[in-house]
């Protein structure tokens, strides 16, 4: 029986109103590696700094999947690549080139030849350094038939192990999709050879069709996202192929018992983006606590856990983590990820403070919409903001952002009591998120809501030091 390959394209299609924040794409791909998808593909490097740390760190998160990403056609871009990407347990590089006469010359500015050559020179450098290496003709359906030949057969000389072909435009209806990969087959001896791939837009609400029909005649991997997007629908043929498998002699290995929970999951996030009212930006709700520290762990493993949790600390904070970190752990048996957030958030990059709250009035109630008007100093300035909010905190921290100018990913925010009673003490830790880096501040009070400003506050000031000081 043989196996088709689900390659979940998820995060390379959302845009406009769907934008997963960090924290979100990194649990999307914890979701579908539990789903037991077969490819992961994750969005092409363009900021050196921010996306080499996403690609690292779903690499890190990821255990049974390959992990795909794309390279641009040339030698830099393939190993600025490989470098984010090549921790991760099965990795794959995607050679992606328009071969349409359209896509090459008024997109890419190459003619076919140039094409051609771009796409042999790539390849070849991607095998140098992976072992898993796709070539994706984009808008193959379009594309010059004896172009088409050429280009795939010469990727896979070059060494791709996977050929994708693209119906872009969505326009084949099933009969016509399979009448074009027998085409394929009958011209390119060598693609017998490797795995074929298909990827087909949805203009026709078509795509589910032709991906299942690819799949009598040849295809042995389907790119298809596990949330309602413009391609083929995850749930959809997955059902499909578990239905009807055993007629085809194919398999796949998406787990169709878990399959209604996560993409259910995986709706929920795509859907709960940041409203215009709410300064958070994720739906990622889940904290497993699997990751801990004890007593017997050393400053390397310390340090490995603050890297988990996205904070790239310098050696002399992290010597002053390690050592808050002993005084805790000598009193408790485990210490969490949310313990070490309180702890780097009070122990590491103590920072002059550039904003400082002067005062805050905020009020709330379930008749009345949140409001927050704050006022900070910043070198001796008064700045006032006031903003509504879906809540309390809501408000305050949009406050600041009309006060500062800037947002910043807000990556979590914590609550936790520090003593007990009725004066009892709240501390509240904010992690904010700039150039693919964590910042976390601190922030204790018996008002939970003047706690949660100035733990805002703090990790604001740290963003800014930096920035200022780079």
């Amino acid at each position: 029986m043989n196996e088709i390959r689900i390659s979940d394209v998820t995060m390379k299609q959302t845009g406009g109103d769907i934008s997963l924040s960090f924290k979100e794409k990194i649990e999307l791909c914890k979701l579908l590696d539990k789903l037991g998808v077969s490819v992961i593909e994750l969005e092409p490097i363009v900021s050196a700094k921010i996306d080499a740390l996403r690609v690292k760190s779903a690499a890190a998160a990821v255990k049974n999947s390959i992990v795909a990403v794309p390279v641009a056609l040339n030698a830099e871009s393939v190993q600025q690549t490989w470098n984010a990407l090549k921790e991760a347990k099965k990795a794959r590089l995607q050679v992606c080139a328009p071969v349409s006469p359209v896509q090459m010359e008024y997109l890419f500015h190459k003619k076919p030849d140039a094409m051609l050559a771009a796409v042999k020179e790539t390849v070849a450098a991607c095998c140098k350094v992976c072992a898993d290496v796709e070539f994706v003709a984009d808008d193959a359906t379009r594309s010059d038939p004896g172009f088409l030949y050429e280009v795939i057969s010469a990727a896979i000389e070059a060494g791709a192990g996977t050929v994708t072909v693209c119906d872009t435009a969505g326009a084949m209806l099933p009969n016509e999709f399979t009448a074009f990969i027998r085409e394929l087959y009958a011209n390119i001896p060598m693609l017998k050879d490797v795995c074929l791939g298909i990827s087909c837009s949805d203009s026709l609400s078509m795509a589910d069709a032709c991906a299942i029909a690819a799949v009598r005649y040849g295809a042995r991997e389907i790119k298809a996202a596990s949330y309602r997007l413009n391609v083929v629908s995850l749930p959809n043929v997955a059902r499909a192929l578990s239905a009807k498998g055993d007629v085809y002699g194919v398999a796949c290995r998406v787990h169709t018992t878990v399959l209604k929970r996560i993409t259910g999951q995986i709706a929920w996030m795509c859907q709960t983006g940041r409203s215009k009212n709410s300064p958070f930006d994720h739906g990622v709700q889940e904290d497993d606590g699997s990751m801990y520290l004890t007593a017997h762990d050393d400053v390397s493993a310390v340090m490995k856990m603050a890297s988990r949790l996205g904070y790239d600390l310098s050696e002399e904070d992290g010597a002053k983590v390690y050592e808050a970190f002993r005084v805790i752990a000598d009193k408790k048996e485990k210490v969490g990820s949310k313990e070490l957030d309180a702890i780097v958030a009070s122990a590491a990059m103590q920072v002059p403070p550039t904003y400082v709250l002067d005062s805050y009035v905020v009020t709330s109630g379930n008749t009345i919409s949140a409001t927050a008007h704050l006022k900070l100093h910043k070198h001796e300035k008064v700045m006032e903001g006031v903003s509504i909010g879906d809540g309390p905190i809501d408000a305050a921290f949009l406050a600041v952002e009309q006060i500062t100018g800037q947002h910043y990913e807000l990556d979590d925010f914590q609550i936790q009591a520090v003593t007990e009673g009725r004066e009892a003490m709240g501390q509240t830790v904010v992690k904010l998120r700039s150039g693919g880096k964590v910042y976390s501040g601190r922030g204790i009070s018996t008002d939970i809501v003047g706690a949660s400003i100035r733990a805002y506050i703090n990790a604001l000031n740290k963003i800014v030091y930096e920035e200022e000081t780079v």
